[in-house]
Formats: structure tokens, sequence, C-alpha cells
């Protein structure tokens, strides 16, 4: 029954979301389940969440109840009625409209949240069913047919002060636009992983997030606030009466994982003190970007993982673990950037290259480049810049030390100079003894031309 209820809300899902104009939210958002039958989840399942939810609140306005499991006034009422008739709830207060109306459980209402509870601790926003996040999900997909593609001009919006040269720029252009995973292989300090943040900028139209999905009785948080940011500039936001609450209007995702990912964190994590599980951070970038940094550092070998996520986004779908239980297949779509400062040969074997759609050497800046990030970055931080200090940044220091120009340099040093200002009570600004001390902090005196380099 479970399975008809979550196919059924599938397909009404995409009929009605396909129905409303473009722009508008509800052209994004699902459409509100009006009745019980209509969230697609079982009747037994909503109850438990109302009477659990009534529980932990006690006597409860209609619309905090609502607010809190997400589900709409016609949907709650439906159940409460049950719950009367049950005589495990009752009307503890009403005013003068049909919905400034307080509900409390009764003491067979009690007893029944305490059944409850022992099944699952969960009483949160009322869950998705699989089926419905899976359709949604290949709905908002960049790789479906007739979606818009990164066209030269966002591009050069988005990388146009970055100092990469045209031919560069194609290339990146290119593996974006073929939603291909993409190898990022550069010197630390190279600026890669901005690189690769920078490409979520390519794509702010609004998606839609689950709070949470039921998969097989188990509830799965999806949805982060710290990853799911609200849409910046949202068109047609001002009524969400006839939108499905228990999806959220976000941004698409940017998701960056590094060194710290070890093969426990690609699985479901479970949270005994809310009762649910919370999905891994690769499932909580679905329809955004998925940036791996350090790729080679992680505790797991990177061709295990690269084989993981290359043959789950080709298949749409990961297979994820429940701690000591069976595995469920929740989908898998995202844009793959990762990057690395070693020799992905050495790191990933050929069949894992082969199914990585672009590699993209990240080296030293040109010089002309390397001036103008320096001379914008300053002007972000209100530094003055002293143009002969600019020359002796590049003459006296990185060719003599034959140090290259990375993109990090620039903000590295401009911080420490605007850091020793502040410490000493006056005003930053580039000039030689400033980038001298700034650089000796960063690679040590005996880095410096004299007389920097001398006791002073």
């Amino acid at each position: 029954m479970m399975e008809a209820l979550s196919a059924h809300a599938a397909v009404l899902q995409g009929e009605r979301a396909a129905e409303v104009p473009d722009g508008d939210v509800a052209a994004v958002l699902p459409r509100q389940a009006r009745t019980v039958r209509d969230t697609g989840l079982e009747p037994r399942f909503v109850t438990a969440l109302v009477v659990k939810a009534m529980h932990a609140g006690g006597k409860m306005p209609l619309s905090l109840l609502t607010g809190r499991l997400r589900l709409s006034i016609g949907v709650v009422r439906e159940v409460l009625q049950q719950l009367i008739a049950a005589q495990q709830a009752e009307v503890a207060w009403s005013g003068d409209s049909d919905i400034d109306v307080h509900y409390q459980l009764t003491a067979f209402g009690q007893r029944a949240a305490g059944e409850y509870l022992l099944e699952s601790r969960y009483a949160g926003p009322a869950p998705v069913p699989l089926a419905v996040y899976r359709a949604v999900v290949a709905r908002q997909s960049l790789r479906q047919p007739g979606c818009a593609r990164i066209t030269p001009a966002e591009l050069q919006a988005v990388l146009g002060d970055d100092g990469i040269e045209p031919g560069m720029r194609e290339l990146i252009g290119a593996a974006l636009h073929s939603n291909r995973p993409m190898l990022l292989v550069g010197p630390c300090g190279s600026g890669k992983t901005t690189l690769a943040r920078k490409f979520a900028r390519l794509r702010q139209e609004p998606v839609a997030v689950p709070h949470a999905v039921l998969v097989n009785h188990e509830i799965v948080q999806l949805y982060d606030p710290a990853l799911h940011p609200a849409p910046l500039a949202p068109r047609g936001m001002e009524d969400r009466r006839s939108v499905d609450a228990r999806w959220a209007l976000c941004q698409r995702p940017l998701v960056q994982v590094g060194a710290e990912l070890t093969r426990d964190m690609l699985e479901l994590r479970h949270d005994g003190a809310s009762g649910v599980f919370h999905a891994p951070p690769h499932l909580l970038a679905n329809n955004g970007l998925l940036v791996a940094d350090d790729l080679g550092r992680q505790r797991l070998p990177a061709g295990e993982l690269l084989h993981r996520w290359l043959g789950a986004l080709e298949q749409g779908q990961d297979h994820v673990a429940v701690p000591g239980g069976p595995t469920h297949a929740l989908p898998f779509d995202v844009t793959l950037v990762l990057a690395t400062s070693l020799a992905p040969e050495s790191v990933l074997d050929e069949s894992c290259m082969r199914r990585i759609g672009y590699r993209i050497a990240i080296g030293p800046l040109p010089e002309a480049a390397y001036r103008a990030l320096l001379r914008r970055q300053a002007r972000l931080r209100r530094i003055e810049v002293d143009e002969t200090a600019l020359d002796f940044l590049l003459n006296d220091l990185h060719r003599r030390t034959r140090r290259p120009l990375l993109a990090a340099f620039p903000d590295e040093l401009l911080g420490r100079i605007a850091d020793f200002a502040a410490f000493a009570g006056r005003t930053p600004r580039l000039d030689a003894d400033s980038v001298a001390q700034a650089w000796s902090s960063l690679f040590g005196a005996v880095s410096l031309p004299a007389p920097w380099g001398e006791a002073r």
C-alpha cells in the first residue's frame, strides 16, 4: 500500500507542478496535500506524528501544530477529527474563527503517544515519500533534456576577474556544458578550490529540498539550512498557501568535502535523540554542486571513492547503508568537481581517469593577472597599493625565490599586512616594508633580500 501511495503522489505532484506558470513558487515546490491520502503517507504514520507533536507541546493551537509538522490545515484537521472520535484528543479552547482552536491529548491519547514514541521519537516535519523525492530530483536535474546550458557570457561574468586565459575559460565552459565530472589539478595555493566553488554562482535558480524523506519506514533528514540557503531574489514567493510546506525553497546547494572524509561518512548516520537518519554530505548536494577537495588525501582510497560516486552518477542513485542494517537506494544527481594537488595517476586507476570527463591543469597566474588580482583584493580590503612595492613583490621576492605566482598569495599577504597594521594601530598600506614584513611572516626572513633579510 505504501509503495502505491508513493507512486500515486509522485505522478500527482509532477502533473500539478507542470500546470503552474514559470516564475511562480508553485512551479518549483510541489502542490499542497489537502488530505491525508494526498501526503502519500500511511494514515497511521501521519496520526502518530500529530499525536507525538501534541504530546511534546501540550495544549497546542492548530496553527502551531500545522507549522511544526509542515502539514496543511486540512490534513491535520482530518487526523484530529479521528482522534476526537477515538477519544484520544479534545478541544481545549476555541476562539472566534474556525482556525483559532487549541487541542490537547486525553489520557487515552497520552497512552497512544507513549506507544508511538517507542516506535520512533521523531516528531518533526512530515517526510515526503521516496518516490516523490526521486521524481522532483529528476525534474530539477541539470542533466535533463532541454535544460539551459551555461553560456560564455555567464562564465565570463563569474570568472572574468580571475585572470583565466581565454583558452582555459573555454575548456572550463565545455566541461560545465557537458555536465560530466571535472578534475582540477594544480599545486596547493593555485586557486582550485576557490575556482570550483565559483561554479555554484552559475546556476542560481531555486530548487525544492524536502525537510525529510521516508525511506522504507526510516526517516532521512535532508534539509540543512547551512547548505540549503533561501534564494537570493525569489520571484512570486508572496503566497505559499498552495504549496507543500514539507519542502523548502533553496538555492542549488554547494557542498564541499575534503581530507576529513571517511568511509562511514558516505552512509546514513542515526541520531538517537531525534529518531532520524542524517543523509551523507554527497546526497545533501543533490541538484547542486559537489566539490571534493584534496582528492587522494581522504581516509579511504581515492579510487574507491570515485568508483562509487561515478557509478552512482551514471545510475542516478547511490546505495547508502543504515548502520548495522540494510542499504537503501537514494537519488544522486550532482555536478561533481574534483580538486587535487597530487599527480592524478598516483591516486586514480586508468578506468577512473576514463570516466572523469575533463582534466584541467590550474597553475601559476600570468604576471598581469597576478597584479590585477592583488589590486582587486586590496580594494576590497581598502588597502592602498604602492606600485613600486608591487614591483618589489614580483621582481625581488617572487622571482628571486622562484616562488610561483599562485592565486592564494595575494589574499594571504594582504591579510597579514592588515593584521600587522591593526596591531600597530595604523592604517594598512601595501608598501615595500609591509610587503617584506608579510612575506617574512609567511616564508621566513631568510627568503628576504637585504636589507630586509638582515636584523633591523
